[in-house]
C-alpha cells in the first residue's frame, strides 16, 4: 500500500465544487436536488449520533477536539457542548461562513478557513497537551491516497495517550472507484480503507455501518433512476422525493439490511454507495516511537539546562 492505488484527484476541481455547494444540512450531505425535506439532514445526523457517542464515551470533558473538514459545523457544535476545546478546520468558504456563525457563541471553539493538507499541529492549530479526539467526517474521500496517509501520520505525534481518531467515509463493496468529472471523489471499500489506515500507523479498533446514511442513500439512488427515466417537467421531485424518502424512512433501520441482502440475492448491488465509521488508535509501534521521541526531547532539554549551568 505504499504507492498510489487510485486515479489522482484534481484538487482545483474539488475546491471549485465545494466553493459553490449549498451551505445547508442537505448540501454537505450530498442530498440537494432530490426533493427531500430538510428533516432528511437532521434524521441522518441523529442516526449517526449513536455511533459517535459510542466511540467517544470514554473521553473526559477536558478533551481537546480537532474537527477536520467540519462543513457547516453541526458536529463542531456538538463537540463544543461536550468538550473543553474544539479546533475546526474547513476549506470551503461557503461552508466556513456558516460554521463560523454557528459556533460564534462557543468561546471554546476556534475555527480556521484552511485546506486540511496545510494542517500544522506545531503552529496555531495546536492544542496544549495534544488532541484527545480527531473527527474526520467525510474528508478522506476527497484526498488522494498519498495525502490520506500523510495527513494521518502527521496527527500521531499530537495525540494524547488513549486518543481516538474517528473517520466517517462513503464506501463501496469492492476496490476503488474515482469520479473524474466536475465532482471528484474517491470511493474505497472497507478493506481498502483498513489497509490504508494500518499503513498510516493506526490500529482499526472497530468499523460500523452508518445505517442512517445507507437509508437515505437508497432514496437518493431511487430518485437518480427516476430522473433518468422521467422527462424534466414530469419528475415532480417535491412529491416523488418526499415519497421515496418517507417510504424508506418508515422502514428504518431493518430495511438497511434487508433490501441490500435481497438485492445481492438477485445479483444486484443496491445501494451502490454505503458509509462506515472507522474508530482508530495509533498502533503500539507508533505509540512506542512517540514515547521514545518524547523521552529524547526531555533528555535534550536536560542536557541544555545542565550545560547552561
Amino acid at each position: 500500500m505504499a504507492g498510489e492505488t487510485s486515479p489522482q484527484l484534481d484538487y482545483s476541481k474539488v475546491r471549485a465544487y465545494w466553493k459553490r455547494v449549498r451551505p445547508s444540512m442537505l448540501g454537505p450531505y450530498m442530498m440537494d436536488g432530490f426533493g427531500f425535506p430538510a428533516s432528511a439532514g437532521r434524521f441522518r445526523f441523529r442516526g449517526e449520533l449513536s455511533a459517535v457517542t459510542e466511540a467517544i464515551q470514554n473521553l473526559g470533558p477536558d478533551t481537546a477536539v480537532l474537527d477536520l473538514g467540519s462543513g457547516v459545523g453541526v458536529w463542531t457544535e456538538y463537540f463544543a457542548q461536550r468538550f473543553a476545546k474544539v479546533v475546526a478546520v474547513e476549506a470551503s468558504s461557503a461552508l466556513y461562513d456558516v460554521l463560523k456563525d454557528r459556533c460564534s457563541r462557543y468561546p471554546n471553539v476556534t475555527t480556521y478557513n484552511r485546506d486540511v493538507r496545510s494542517f500544522d499541529p506545531d503552529g496555531k492549530f495546536g492544542a496544549s497537551g495534544g488532541f484527545g479526539l480527531v473527527f474526520l467526517g467525510g474528508l478522506l474521500m476527497y484526498l488522494n491516497d498519498r495525502d490520506v496517509r500523510a495527513l494521518l501520520r502527521r496527527l500521531i505525534p499530537h495525540l494524547e495517550p488513549g486518543a481516538v481518531v474517528l473517520c466517517r467515509e462513503s464506501t463501496i463493496q469492492h476496490g476503488v472507484q474515482a469520479l473524474q468529472g466536475d465532482y471528484q471523489v474517491v470511493y474505497r471499500s472497507v478493506e481498502t480503507y483498513r489497509n490504508m489506515l494500518v499503513d498510516a500507523g493506526f490500529d482499526v479498533v472497530s468499523v460500523r455501518a452508518n445505517t442512517a446514511y445507507i437509508n437515505v442513500q437508497m432514496a437518493c439512488e431511487l430518485i437518480k433512476k427516476w430522473k433518468s427515466l422521467a422527462p424534466g417537467p414530469f419528475q415532480c421531485l417535491p412529491i416523488v422525493g418526499r415519497f421515496a424518502y418517507w417510504g424508506l424512512r418508515l422502514g428504518y433501520p431493518w430495511n438497511t439490511r434487508l433490501i441490500p441482502w435481497l438485492s445481492a440475492k438477485m445479483g444486484r448491488e443496491f445501494p451502490r454507495l454505503t458509509n462506515h465509521f472507522f474508530v482508530l488508535k495509533p498502533s503500539l509501534h507508533e505509540a512506542a516511537a512517540r514515547r521514545d521521541a518524547s523521552l529524547r526531547d526531555v533528555r535534550i532539554e536536560a542536557e541544555i539546562f545542565e550545560n547552561a549551568r
